[in-house]
């Protein structure tokens, strides 16, 4: 099944070109000219991604996003415009862009671009997806665990480490890995920040933290997620 598309765009010019290079990469185009249409379009249609302008009739790109965002729609959305300057570009990230595009760009950047959004979409609608380790529940979507049928409450970053060892598929994660896909390059932390997480998952999540089922230590390498619960930490 074709994956669908909204270009959201007023200059008939643009659309002629980008809905012929879309459809002929195989993707299924709609399109909108003003920004009411366009959420209207969101609201009512199954969507993969939407390609919105900044600059719109009846109400702008980022009028149209921030909407979307509060309505707590998370699309996909790549921003076009001819407004470079680095504020535009933060503006339009802080609201939830998925990628800002500045006027005019190369027809092969932007299918590239829309291939990378498409591929961080699947990923995130995967990632929200209600799963189970034995008597535990995570919600990802309102960032919610359960244990036993009791709410367990995880802070932000604890959530996120969770979901960066699930989204791994039991593969292992050295220290260095989860501390730079969480904290990034910012954080003047150590990697035994990663240690002092793990131990509070554990005194919340396992039911003998000392011999944990779950969240298992790979001595030398890293953490895994067993999602089984068959494993105790492996040397």
């Amino acid at each position: 099944m074709a994956q669908r598309i909204l270009l959201v765009e007023d200059d008939t010019s643009i659309v002629i070109g980008l809905r012929m290079n879309l459809e002929r990469e195989g993707y299924e185009v709609e399109l909108a000219e003003d920004g009411d249409t366009a959420l209207e379009r969101v609201r009512e249609g199954d969507f993969d991604l939407v390609l919105l302008d900044v600059m719109l009739p009846k109400r702008n790109g980022y009028e149209v996003l921030d909407a979307l965002r509060k309505e707590g729609n998370h699309t996909p959305v790549l921003m076009l415009s001819a407004r470079s300057a680095e504020m535009d570009k933060v503006m339009g990230l802080d609201l939830g862009a998925d990628d800002y595009i500045p006027k005019p760009f190369s027809v092969a950047e932007l299918l590239a671009r829309v291939r990378a959004g498409l591929r961080r979409g699947r990923a995130q609608a995967e990632s929200n997806v209600l799963w189970r380790m034995r008597e535990i529940d995570v919600d990802p979507e309102r960032h919610q665990v359960r244990k036993a049928g009791k709410d367990v409450e995880l802070t932000a970053k604890e959530f996120e480490v969770l979901m960066l060892l699930k989204r791994a598929s039991g593969r292992v994660l050295s220290r260095q890995a989860i501390f730079d896909r969480v904290w990034g390059d910012s954080h003047h932390g150590t990697l035994r920040t990663i240690d002092n997480f793990i131990s509070q998952l554990r005194s919340k999540l396992e039911d003998d933290p000392a011999s944990p089922r779950h969240l298992l230590t790979v001595r030398g390498v890293g953490y895994r997620l067993d999602t089984t619960g068959n494993s105790n930490d492996e040397t």
